[in-house]
């Protein structure tokens, strides 16, 4: 099989022995190659088929520009910005089927900008030296990228890096190989959500939404999960959306699993129509194998798994939840429908569940009404979100929105 190339990107004048390594791997697989150099200073030991010179030139600079700075941050940006927009330009000319980079703290930095700049879809592999690490905040992570420890690699070839390398190398072109790209024969329906025991609408919805000649993808809107939601509602992949778990607002705000700043913004800005709920919006989700953050003890906790734990926002602190996500909802470009159950908005909270705060949900309630931007469309509603009447409203707005144009169907 030598059908599938895969683009090789890193600084060729530091890391040439690894770089070239890799793609004597995918070689030795029977796939193709095509190398990036994205260094600064040196020059790689025989020539690259894309040039530092041309990702300069790509990101609007120069190589002469990125030394003259004097600073090595400046000039990786400068790289970051034109191997992304290479690696684009590269893909949609149908030349490459997949992209490794490998990198340490300044590699992945550039990494993270080349990988994000590619659609779903597209194989997207990381080695770095900080893989898996707390510096790379869950906003920069592209919704389908893949990473690999680069173990034993900061410098020099040794079995065992190469181990890490050969893996990584393997993984690219079998998954391009492998892959099925998302299809567009169906309008696409995105779909927050926090799980089946917390939130249970979207076990009536997709189906529902599914019958009706839709398809439905749902995120896990846990950090990671929103920001793949968010990535795809800027590109305008989706036909509408029913984001109904939005508590990665409230992890934002009091610094818990955030899925970044721009949270429930994109669908508005790429002018998609929004149905929205407040699935969990009074709560804040924090590792649950660590210590309870600082400014969340002394709170009600549930403890979802040893992985996650969610604690339950005061009154007060709600109420800035909800002037939040009023706040992004005002700048929305299509129309936007705003339910509202007043019964409550997760299974945790209902009464005598262990985080049940009726004078908690009223504050909301009533911020909600009061801030509600015009341009929106609020329906109040008596029951909680996980009664069948709650998923009746969504489909009666839905199908409204269907029949007047307002959802494509094609």
């Amino acid at each position: 099989m030598t059908d599938k190339t895969i683009l090789v990107a890193g600084t060729y004048d530091t890391k040439d022995d690894e770089l070239h390594y890799l793609s004597d791997v995918i070689r030795a697989q029977g796939g193709k190659v095509l190398s990036m150099d994205v260094s600064v200073l040196g020059d790689p030991s025989q020539p690259t088929d894309v040039s530092k010179h041309d990702v300069a030139e790509a990101g609007g600079s120069s190589i002469q520009e990125a030394i003259d700075s004097g600073d090595e941050n400046t000039a990786m940006q400068i790289m970051a910005r034109g191997s992304a927009a290479k690696a684009l330009e590269l893909h949609r000319a149908g030349r490459i089927n997949g992209v490794i980079v490998l990198g340490g703290t300044m590699g992945t930095d550039l990494a993270l900008d080349l990988c994000a700049a590619l659609p779903v879809g597209v194989p997207k592999y990381v080695v770095s030296t900080v893989s898996f690490s707390p510096l790379i905040p869950p906003e920069r992570l592209p919704a389908d990228v893949q990473m690999i420890l680069w173990a034993g690699g900061l410098y020099g070839l040794n079995s065992i890096c190469k181990a890490s390398l050969s893996q990584a190398a393997g993984a690219v072109l079998g998954a391009a190989r492998a892959v099925e790209p998302p299809k567009r024969d169906r309008p696409l329906i995105g779909m927050t959500s926090f799980g089946k025991t917390v939130l249970r609408y979207m076990v009536t919805l997709k189906p529902a939404l599914e019958a009706r000649g839709f398809e439905v993808a749902v995120f896990h809107a846990t950090g990671m999960g929103g920001r793949a939601f968010e990535s795809l509602a800027a590109e305008g992949a989706f036909a509408a959306v029913f984001d109904f778990a939005p508590q990665e607002v409230a992890n934002h705000i009091f610094g818990g699993l955030s899925a970044g700043a721009d949270r429930m913004t994109n669908a508005g800005a790429s002018g998609t129509p929004q149905l929205v709920a407040p699935g969990c919006y009074d709560l804040v989700d924090f590792i649950g194998w660590q210590d309870t953050p600082l400014q969340l003890q002394g709170r009600p906790t549930h403890a979802h798994n040893r992985l996650l734990t969610s604690a339950a926002l005061d009154g007060d602190e709600r109420r800035q939840v909800a002037q939040a996500i009023c706040s992004k909802l005002a700048s929305a470009t299509a129309p936007v429908a705003l339910l509202l159950p007043e019964g409550g908005c997760n299974e945790w909270d209902r009464p005598g569940a262990d985080l049940h705060d009726a004078e908690g949900l009223a504050a909301f309630c009533d911020e909600i009404r009061q801030g509600c931007p015009g341009s929106v469309s609020l329906h109040a509603m008596p029951d909680h979100i996980n009664d069948a009447a709650f998923c009746d409203k969504a489909l009666e707005i839905f199908d409204g929105w269907v029949a007047d144009g307002t959802v494509k169907t094609s």
